[in-house]
Formats: C-alpha cells, sequence, structure tokens
C-alpha cells in the first residue's frame, strides 16, 4: 500500500498536514507529542507497519508543528484538540484505535469524549494528560513565572531541541480548561499504556493514575523498567506494534 500526503484547510488561513494508508480497519490515528512530528520515529514504524499489513493508518501535525503551517506559541490544548478532531472526521471512517504519546495520549482522551461512539480502543505511550497544570506549572522556576507574567512567555530549556521552547501564558491557561484527572474518564474501551519508569518528563505514577481513571476495565498499564519518555528504542517500537495489533 502506499502511503498519500496531503494538506487539510482549517479556515483560518492555516493547514494541517497529514499523510494517510488505505487499507482495512480499524483505523489507526497517530497523535504526537508536545513540539513533535509525524515523521518521528514511532510514527514512522507505524506507518510502514499499517502499510506491509494492508492497514489504515493516519498521522498528521497540529498548528505549529512539523509540516504543518502556523506558529508554535499559538498552539494551545484548544487547538490542537481540534485539530485532531478535524484530521479524523474529514480523513476517516468507522472505528478508530487512537494511539497518543506523551501530550498525544491526552489529546486522545479529549478527542475520545467526543466520538465515544467510533472509538474501537487506544494505545498510550507516557500519556501526558493535564500536563500543563500538573506537571509543567508546578515545575517552573521562579524566574519563569515572572517571565511568563510579564512578557507572556518563557523560553524553557530542552533535552530534544536545543533552542528550548516557548512556555505561553495563554497555553498554561488553556490547559487548565482540560483537565481531565480528578473523575472517572469515559472511555471504555481496552486501553493499554506503555509508560518508561525512568521517564524524567511523565513520572510512571503519573500515567498511572490515568490508567486508575479510566472507567473501563479492560486497562493494561506496562511498566517498561529501563525505559525512558521517548520509548523510540527497536525494542520498544516492536512492543508498541505488537500492543496495537494486539487491541485490532
Amino acid at each position: 500500500m502506499k502511503e498519500e500526503a496531503g494538506t487539510l484547510d482549517r479556515g483560518d488561513g492555516q493547514q494541517v498536514a497529514w499523510r494517510r494508508v488505505a487499507g482495512r480497519g480499524p483505523t489507526v490515528v497517530w497523535l504526537g507529542g508536545f513540539m513533535s512530528d509525524m515523521a518521528g520515529a514511532k510514527a514512522q514504524a507505524l506507518a510502514d507497519w499499517a502499510r506491509a499489513e494492508g492497514r489504515a493508518f493516519l498521522r498528521f501535525d497540529y498548528l505549529g508543528h512539523g509540516e504543518s503551517s502556523g506558529d508554535f506559541r499559538d498552539g494551545m490544548i484548544s487547538r490542537w484538540r481540534a485539530d485532531a478532531i478535524a484530521a479524523i472526521e474529514a480523513l476517516t471512517e468507522g472505528p478508530l484505535v487512537l494511539v497518543g504519546s506523551s501530550m498525544g495520549g491526552w489529546i486522545s482522551c479529549l478527542v475520545a469524549a467526543v466520538m465515544p461512539e467510533r472509538l474501537h480502543a487506544m494505545v498510550l505511550i507516557a500519556p501526558a494528560v493535564d500536563f500543563t497544570e500538573a506537571l509543567m506549572k508546578p515545575g517552573l522556576p521562579p524566574e519563569a513565572l515572572a517571565a511568563i507574567e510579564r512578557d507572556g512567555e518563557w523560553i524553557r530549556p530542552s533535552l530534544y531541541e536545543p533552542t528550548g521552547y516557548p512556555i505561553t501564558r495563554a497555553l498554561l491557561e488553556d490547559g487548565a480548561r482540560w483537565t481531565i484527572l480528578g473523575a472517572p474518564v469515559p472511555i471504555e474501551v481496552p486501553v493499554r499504556i506503555l509508560q518508561g519508569r525512568e521517564d524524567p518528563d511523565v513520572p510512571w505514577l503519573h500515567a498511572l493514575e490515568l490508567a486508575n481513571t479510566i472507567k473501563g476495565e479492560d486497562v493494561v498499564f506496562t511498566l517498561i523498567k529501563d525505559g525512558d519518555h521517548r520509548l523510540s528504542r527497536p525494542q520498544d517500537i516492536a512492543r508498541l506494534i505488537a500492543t496495537v495489533e494486539d487491541v485490532l
């Protein structure tokens, strides 16, 4: 199967870039992380698997990410959630398996809430649900809080981005609107969570809290003892593909 590519006009002058493999369903949908893109190792491995196995697969980039248009600074959870919903509605049919990595795990949960009738299963990798409130904001140093208050943003150093990345007041305020922990998460399809114990960005206990909060009973939490945040080693990718095949 060949993979086709295109852009989805969001109606405000911005375009969401996407790539799609035609095949049998349920459609596997990749939802990437904060400042990541659809060309990453896990997304590419799933695309290769989909072509080889004749499976339907969709990946895309949020506003300000990868091949999509827009400024990353303008992105918020609201917008990235809306991008995901728009891409899924325009480019897929039938049941879905949402595969969300890091922030994409949070976005997956938010998407699931608005289209439960289409949900077949979910696979979440180091799901960073509520990360703006629960993980990012509490860790900001005083100078960051001062810069956000004064300038509306602070450039956070990153292991993955040499120049760092902006944390904006708008991102933090918007993220607070979409928190899901603290109440039952209304997902009742099979959910598989892959989490590295050595993850410096999403503590494994945070991911476990999501597992315990999901309403459905068919939830399996896999703790990878030597795993990091990205879980992009060959053995991690093999485990991811096997997990997707299992829920399909």
